[in-house]
């Protein structure tokens, strides 16, 4: 009688724990993994506005005879390599700097860097596209006055400095959370470690890679693979700046799968590129977490 009891209270106990999970679970169905399945199948179609006709595979075919494609997966990879490693270190020393300051001025700091992540992305365009201005922004007065450039230059119009343009822009809004986190970590440090190597002659350069960077190494792994993930799927500062001009100078792959479905109703072609850019961040994903996984620690 006794079992028979604690089992209903154990049902009744469950079904209560799933109907509470069942709003996010109907959620995730409806809105996550029925989009993601949709979007490998019709990646198959000739998907528009006015057809949707099995092609096999003619549009992976198509997409790597694209050159625009292709033009906008180069810039895609240029942002990633050009961005991670940057953010990652960068946000390392700032993070090392910051925490070995007072509480207040830790405070100050942690937020100064962190605004422009909470910052809406068209007030930081706003800001960014008044200091490109090739005939009144800050940017081209300086190097002027520092006669570093002869004549103004269109930074966002020239495609010889609109991709770096916009690099320089996602890496002022990619600092901040890694640097949060950095500073988070090194407070979890074993401080008697630390000063036992001091006090044994361990220079600083070795306190931080014998010590200091083990017990950082599961930050920067998830911080690799989030910065490589936003950089892989910049989108918002192309759309506001460039529009992926000139020429396709700033196009990414984000952006040309965005032109491809809304502009111009070819939602199998740009889902083709969707199922692509996944795969390709997975890949990614997988090799950052063998190479800085190994010697993580749990």
């Amino acid at each position: 009688m006794f079992n028979v009891k604690v089992n209903k209270i154990r049902m009744r106990e469950t079904l209560v724990s799933y109907a509470f999970l069942a709003p996010v679970l109907v959620f995730f169905i409806v809105f996550v993994l029925a989009p993601m399945i949709m979007g490998f199948i019709t990646s198959f179609f000739n998907y528009s506005m006015t057809s949707f006709t099995f092609i096999g595979l003619d549009n992976y075919t198509r997409m790597f005879q694209d050159p625009v494609f292709i033009k906008s997966l180069i810039n895609t990879v240029i942002i990633v390599i050009g961005s991670v490693p940057v953010v990652v270190l960068f946000s390392l020393f700032v993070a090392s700097q910051t925490y070995s300051q007072n509480a207040i001025a830790r405070s100050f700091y942690r937020f100064v860097f962190f605004l422009p992540v909470v910052t809406g992305s068209v007030a930081v365009t706003v800001v960014w596209k008044w200091i490109y201005d090739p005939l009144s922004g800050i940017l081209n007065f300086v190097l002027k006055s520092g006669h570093l450039i002869e004549q103004n230059i269109s930074w966002l119009g020239d495609k010889h400095w609109a991709l770096l343009a916009i690099i320089v822009i996602l890496l002022t809004t990619s600092v901040g959370q890694p640097i949060i986190l950095y500073i988070a970590a090194m407070g979890n440090i074993d401080n008697s470690l630390v000063e036992a190597a001091r006090v044994d002659g361990a220079t600083e350069l070795q306190v931080f890679w014998k010590i200091k960077w083990p017990s950082l190494l599961p930050t920067t792994l998830y911080i690799a693979i989030i910065t490589t993930i936003n950089s892989f799927q910049c989108f918002a500062l192309i759309q506001l700046l460039t529009s992926g001009g000139p020429n396709y100078s700033t196009s990414t792959l984000m952006y040309y799968l965005y032109e491809k479905a809304f502009k111009l109703s070819e939602y199998g072609y740009a889902n083709t590129m969707g199922v692509f850019l996944a795969v390709m961040i997975a890949l990614i994903s997988f090799a950052q977490f063998k190479i800085l996984g190994n010697d993580v620690e749990y």
